[in-house]
């Protein structure tokens, strides 16, 4: 039994030595940050800036906020 239990162990301490410490290094692309955009839930998914469409029957258009971070739909009168 205890010859078992010595090579399990001797079989555990040697793969576990073998692996590397150290994480490989994996060469990322930059990531584009996109713009601000606004989001439509009657189409599921996210307009950018100064597209138009029709939410609820009503026709609005992606604006910029004022500090250029986000995105809110404006209707045509603003």
């Amino acid at each position: 039994m205890r010859t078992i239990l010595v090579l399990a162990s001797a079989a555990l301490l040697a793969a576990c030595a073998s692996q590397s410490t150290t994480p490989e290094k994996v060469a990322a692309a930059p990531v584009a940050k996109p713009g601000p955009q606004c989001y439509s839930g009657d189409h599921g998914r996210f307009f950018n800036v100064e597209e138009a469409t029709t939410i609820a029957g009503v026709a609005v258009t992606c604006k910029a906020t004022s500090d250029g971070k986000a995105g809110q739909w404006m209707g045509s009168k603003h």
